[in-house]
């Protein structure tokens, strides 16, 4: 019989199925409660007059876990001496959206090789992010693939859906049964409306094709995640994170019967692609929350070791620590000094 099927697919490999990986990785009663609190703790300042202000912080992505902890354990002690007034989360990405080819993460491509041993990727995921919690910190992910959430997504505190998928109806429907709050960005044109479609669909029962803890297909039925929220990315046409782009986005919202919370993503976009700009968005966000705005309740900031980033794919002995094989990110002295000017700028919302 004339084969139609599997013609341009070279391998398949059996992975664990997701019960499996969460029996040889389980998460501790500790970890699911800090788990439990943080996503109720986010929610509230999403959703309520919580005045506090929700940073999301952290690498472009993951690739060297060595340097991941090193900047988990300063984040730590930087989010306590903030956390009366900011709740910070650290970005713990393991999933790379690409335009055309490149790296795409420590899940699909755990040892930068091109061997792409996902299953080992997996195993490194969720060992990293349980590292994480057991610092205090939440931790915070783009949802890429449909299945990987049934792997890791115990384990997130905050959840992203990235401007690429935002419009893609699997994304929509696979979060729609997500557990965490959740921020769709808006599209790379920067047009808001699919962003807004998306939280109005994300937030009502779905049912899709997906596999169940065991790794069989199944259809899920969901009863919607009614957490989501927009992030505000920029766009092709340029930034959207000004008074105007706020009360335009605030107008939307509304009309659409949608909470006006908003979260302003600094990077990308916002900073022209040019991370070091992204302290000076900042400022203009605790500018505006000066002022009386109190539909911004946070902020995202691309952040690492070190500043800027590195061409990838090299030889892997000779990347540098600390620097992103991804996007660019501002250093932790920058770090540090945003956070803190934060903390300070946000005295008048607590006045």
């Amino acid at each position: 019989m004339q084969k139609t099927s599997d013609l341009n697919v070279v391998e398949t490999r059996t992975l664990p199925s997701p019960a499996a990986l969460l029996a040889e990785l389980p998460k501790s009663e500790a970890q699911a409660a800090f788990i439990a609190r943080t996503r109720e703790e986010i929610h509230r300042l999403i959703f309520t007059d919580d005045r506090r202000f929700l940073l999301i912080v952290g690498p472009c992505s993951i690739h060297d876990l060595d340097a991941g902890r090193d900047y988990a354990r300063r984040l730590a002690v930087l989010a306590r001496e903030v956390s009366d007034r900011v709740t910070v989360v650290m970005r713990v990405y393991f999933e790379k959206p690409r335009t055309t080819v490149g790296w795409k993460g420590l899940i699909m491509d755990p040892h930068l090789d091109g061997s792409h041993d996902i299953a080992a990727g997996l195993r490194l995921g969720r060992r990293f992010l349980r590292d994480v919690l057991d610092l205090g910190l939440p931790t915070a992910t783009e949802f890429l693939d449909p299945i990987t959430p049934q792997y890791v997504a115990d384990l997130v505190c905050w959840g992203a859906i990235g401007a690429r998928t935002t419009e893609s109806q699997t994304h929509r429907q696979m979060a729609s049964g997500l557990s965490m709050p959740l921020g769709f960005k808006n599209g790379t044109d920067g047009s808001l409306s699919a962003a807004i479609n998306a939280i109005k669909a994300a937030g009502q029962p779905q049912t899709f094709l997906g596999i169940n803890l065991d790794g069989a297909s199944s259809a899920i039925v969901t009863r919607g995640n009614p957490n989501c929220h927009i992030v505000l990315r920029g766009g092709a046409a340029g930034p959207n994170y000004a008074a105007a782009h706020i009360a335009k986005t605030e107008e939307l919202l509304g009309k659409a019967g949608l909470p006006k919370s908003i979260l302003v993503d600094c990077s990308h976009d916002n900073s022209a692609k040019k991370p070091e700009l992204q302290p000076a968005v900042m400022q203009d966000l605790a500018a505006q929350i000066a002022a009386g705005n109190t539909s911004i309740m946070g902020a995202m900031v691309e952040s690492n070791l070190a500043a800027g980033n590195q061409a990838f794919p090299v030889p892997k002995a000779t990347l540098k620590y600390g620097v992103s094989i991804t996007d660019g990110c501002i250093d932790w002295p920058a770090t540090e000094k945003l956070v803190r000017d934060l903390h300070a700028a946000l005295a008048a919302r607590f006045a």
